[in-house]
């Protein structure tokens, strides 16, 4: 399969389980109600945290597959690997399922603050969920090998085959059936057995075939070549689920449920600024390092400048349209009025938090290609010692408008204080034409866009009609972000003179 074919594959069915996670929200509020919606969001925390037990196991498995495709390992050592990781795939699951399982009367009745649902129905709800994320995490080896052996479309295709039997074919169970907590999570239980089970049916199948004799029994030894990677893979990962998750897990301690799933809710809406931008980035690294390889400097910062001011033409209007106007997008999308007062002033920090880093992001492509990391690990670390306390402690004394600022101001730092010295390190004399050139003229001119539509937009009284009037202030905005930038006025130029 063509790498065209399995990008185009892999950003189609990111958008697509990202899209229908987010359209079906305001159903599972309505059938299953805010407080059991709770457990859902806490539930999305979980598995998040239960990556930190990954160490960097899922990513050294695609990258050995890949390598035995590029021949250079042999079939045993690969299917050694996977019976090694397998191995302690299985343990971890086993164990960190039974702790949750076994903890899951403390978590029901001590952490979370749950004023409506009944203790034991939360408890049993808390124990399936820890069965489905131990499968789930299982399922990541098996992903991995998948990947690595480049078969991305048919991955691509059944991960939206699975998400759609999460997030829509529950729909017809909330009718039918019904929306308990308990009832959610054992069919969520077992779409995770059917999901584990064709997705070990297909590494094995892809897997090349062992000769006669030579057995490949649990050992230790396939594993020690590949820790060295495995372990720098897994701090960069750890770090971003610390980032992304501290939130999360101090805010279901202090809030009620309910007002928990109006935070998760939020958060999840400011996600949007990541997504629209993040297949564009991921497309950026290999070609950066293609660059850096053939030692065309030139090619590879005007490339560098480009895709910023593309992920900036994409991710600010994005941002600002989900701050500015955060009441209106979330009325429209829920149509719960109290829903859209109380997650409003999160989406606004949030959305523009996440704008902000959508293009602090930047200087880790430029290190990634240069095949120089120290600095993005130390920029790493310190950016969790900064945002860790001031999450807890903004959140503690203030509550979700507390995490909010504290994630809108730690990126914010980071990106006036260490994007500058990154790029300073790397290419001198680059940071202030990209600042000003293909990082401000955007702002500014979408900023000044956005505090007009704010003041001049009347907004109607019906959903459909607000979904209007934001798509169309959203295009507006859109339009004047793609003018400020010059290479998309050179593009367009271009393509209007070639004709």
């Amino acid at each position: 399969m063509s790498l065209k074919h399995n990008i185009l594959a892999n950003y189609a069915s990111q958008i697509y389980v990202t899209l229908i996670s987010i359209v079906t929200v305001p159903l599972y509020v309505k059938y299953m109600g805010a407080e059991a919606y709770g457990l859902v969001g806490f539930f999305a925390m979980l598995q998040a945290w239960f990556q930190l037990l990954d160490m960097g196991l899922t990513p050294t498995m695609a990258r050995e597959t890949a390598r035995f495709n590029g021949g250079a390992s042999d079939a045993l050592s690969l299917r050694r690997l996977l019976r090694a990781l397998e191995g302690i795939f299985i343990g971890i699951a086993v164990l960190g399922g039974a702790a949750m399982v076994a903890g899951s009367g403390a978590i029901s009745s001590s952490w979370l603050k749950v004023q409506q649902l009944p203790l034991v129905e939360v408890q049993h709800a808390i124990m399936l969920m820890a069965l489905i994320v131990a499968l789930r995490w299982v399922c990541g080896l098996y992903r991995g090998a998948i990947n690595g052996f480049e078969r991305l479309v048919w991955l691509s295709g059944f991960n939206v085959a699975v998400s759609t039997a999460r997030f829509v074919m529950v729909i017809p169970l909330f009718i039918y059936v019904g929306a308990s907590p308990t009832e959610f999570f054992t069919y969520q239980l077992a779409v995770a057995v059917v999901e584990l089970w064709v997705l070990v049916t297909k590494t094995y199948r892809l897997l090349p075939k062992a000769n006669a004799g030579q057995r490949t029994p649990w050992q230790w030894a396939p594993l020690r070549g590949v820790l060295k990677f495995s372990l720098t893979i897994a701090f960069t990962s750890s770090v971003w689920v610390l980032v992304t998750q501290t939130d999360k897990l101090v805010l279901s301690k202090l809030l009620p449920l309910a007002d928990y799933a109006y935070f998760t809710l939020a958060v999840l809406v400011a996600s949007g600024v990541m997504v629209i931008s993040g297949p564009i980035s991921s497309a950026l690294l290999p070609r950066l390092t293609r660059l850096s390889a053939e030692g065309d400097e030139v090619g590879l910062i005007r490339l560098y400048r480009n895709a910023t001011q593309l992920v900036g033409v994409i991710a600010i209007p994005a941002a600002l349209v989900l701050a500015f106007f955060a009441e209106q997008v979330l009325w429209a999308w829920t149509g719960d009025a109290a829903i859209a007062r109380s997650a409003a002033p999160v989406l606004t920090l949030y959305a523009l938090g996440n704008g902000i880093l959508a293009l602090g992001s930047f200087p880790y492509y430029l290190q990634f290609a240069k095949g120089d990391l120290k600095l993005h690990l130390v920029g790493n670390a310190l950016f969790v010692l900064l945002l860790i306390p001031a999450l807890v402690w903004a959140t503690w004394q203030y509550n979700v408008i507390g995490a909010g600022y504290a994630w809108l101001g730690a990126n914010t730092v980071y990106f006036l204080f260490w994007v500058p010295k990154v790029h300073r390190r790397f290419v001198k004399g680059l940071h202030a034409q990209w600042l000003l050139r293909d990082v401000g003229a955007t702002v500014c001119l979408t900023v000044a866009a956005a505090t007009m539509a704010q003041g001049l937009v009347t907004w109607p009284q019906g959903r459909a009609s607000v979904a209007v009037v934001i798509a169309i202030v959203g295009l507006a905005v859109l339009t004047v972000a793609a003018a400020s930038s010059s290479w998309i006025r050179n593009r367009i130029s271009s393509r209007w003179h070639s004709e």
